[in-house]
């Protein structure tokens, strides 16, 4: 099933370098772009603010909790990610949103490794790179990216690297890069079956159906049985029903977008396999937010579908690195609409930061969700959505705040509220409001 590598060029130090390149370009844009966001406002406490909060409680040697989500919610009934410890290091040296973001970067970046390493052996230095960019500027990463920090930007170079030495015939050392995705969410241990799948089809038999049933018990036992018990509610917090007939065309757009960047390749390799778990738990969702291009639910795909191309090109090898280009730099369009100068204008921003300077350190703070990235690394942090319960020292609210998961209507009225029974205006401008529990 394997890629035939050509041999090495001429200059083999260049050329091994040049995946190494690719990707510090990567993390550059990658960070640049995410802490742009983070500057104007569009970072958000779903899902940045709790993703610190998690972080910051395991940096403090606390069970990863998210205010956000609930007054001492347990993260990890949630969804199950203990590999987000490993920040908690970096976190105590920068104590910041910041901080995740560009791991996030990094993580990222490193994927474009394998896969640009990859295709340099394929297709030659320069039709390599070209594809390597096309990788980079995926839309599924570049999508993630845009959209605050999750904890599948840990699975993304598990999985090229996985994908690299399956192609290379490196079964045990496939099995060891895959094995951690347990650690990063619930459903990625259906992946890590899905590579037993491909040793199985290997003749790797005995190795394969041991790596498919770790698999598939350690999934079960994460949703059946680890995450309603540490889960206040009791049960599994995203389960949401099953639609598998619904936006048919989203579906079948989001797979058509999956498979373009190489040509169609990818549908000759079972490299691709890796991808179907992913696919089949977001196509039969009810939720439609898992069946499109939005969002980060996509990331992991990419160098699943990137390898698998690559070894699937064979005929179509020279149309790759023009697809995979073209539709980077399609996705690099879409998405670089999103990279404005946010909703308010520098000195709205600054106003903005003047009034959040007031709120003094570690206090409990009732937040809007466009604010609650600037308070998480100093506050508790609860989630302002018009419709809470809880009555902390402090309330702050933007002005414009987008109206998600309540209409503006409720949430002018919350704050009515709070003004009438017992909350003073202590501060604000055009583009927020700061109350103080008298």
């Amino acid at each position: 099933m394997l890629i035939d590598f050509a041999p090495s060029p001429a200059r083999p130090r260049e050329t091994r370098a040049l995946p190494y390149a690719v990707a510090a370009v990567a993390f550059a844009g990658y960070a640049a772009w995410s802490l742009q966001r983070l500057r104007t406002f569009d970072a958000s406490g779903f899902d940045l603010g709790i993703f610190e909060q998690a972080v910051r409680s395991y940096a403090h040697g606390h069970w990863p909790v998210s205010d956000l989500l609930g007054p001492s919610a347990p993260t990890l009934g949630d969804h199950f990610h203990p590999i987000l410890a490993l920040v908690a290091p970096f976190y105590l040296l920068w104590p910041s949103p910041g901080c995740l973001l560009v791991a996030q970067a990094l993580l990222f970046a490193l994927s474009a490794v394998p896969v640009t390493r990859c295709a340099i052996e394929v297709l030659g230095r320069r039709r390599g790179v070209v594809v390597g960019a096309g990788y980079v500027l995926s839309w599924g990463l570049l999508s993630a990216v845009n959209f605050d920090f999750h904890e599948v930007c840990f699975a993304v170079p598990m999985l090229a690297f996985t994908a690299e030495h399956l192609l290379r015939e490196r079964w045990r050392a496939a099995v060891w890069c895959a094995l951690p995705l347990v650690l990063v969410k619930e459903d990625l241990p259906l992946t890590l079956a899905a590579v037993g799948v491909v040793l199985v089809l290997n003749r790797q038999r005995r190795l394969g159906w041991a790596v498919v049933v770790f698999g598939v018990v350690t999934s079960a036992a994460l949703f059946l049985v680890v995450l309603p018990a540490l889960n206040p509610a009791g049960a599994y917090a995203h389960g949401g029903g099953f639609d598998p007939f619904g936006g048919a065309i989203v579906k079948v757009s989001m797979l058509l977008a999956l498979l373009v960047p190489m040509a169609f390749a990818a549908l000759r390799s079972p490299v691709l396999l890796l991808a179907v778990p992913t696919l089949a738990w977001r196509l039969v969702a009810a939720n439609d937010r898992y069946w499109g291009l939005g969002y980060h639910y996509s990331a992991v795909l990419m160098p699943i579908a990137f390898l698998a191309g690559l070894h699937g090109a064979r005929r179509v090898a020279r149309l790759l690195p023009a697809c995979a280009l073209v539709a980077g730099l399609a996705s690099l369009g879409l998405q670089a609409a999103h990279l404005t100068s946010g909703v308010w204008t520098p000195a709205q921003r600054a106003g903005i930061d003047a009034v959040l300077a007031r709120i003094p350190d570690g206090a409990t703070v009732l937040a809007s969700n466009r604010l609650a990235p600037r308070l998480t690394s100093r506050c508790t942090v609860l989630f302002f959505d018009g419709v809470n319960a809880s009555r902390p020292e402090w309330v702050v609210v933007a002005n414009p705040e987008q109206s998600w998961p309540t209409t503006l209507a409720t949430k002018a009225a919350a704050l009515e509220e709070l003004e009438s029974t017992g909350y003073l205006r202590v501060d604000g401008t055009d583009a927020v409001v700061l109350l103080h529990r008298e």
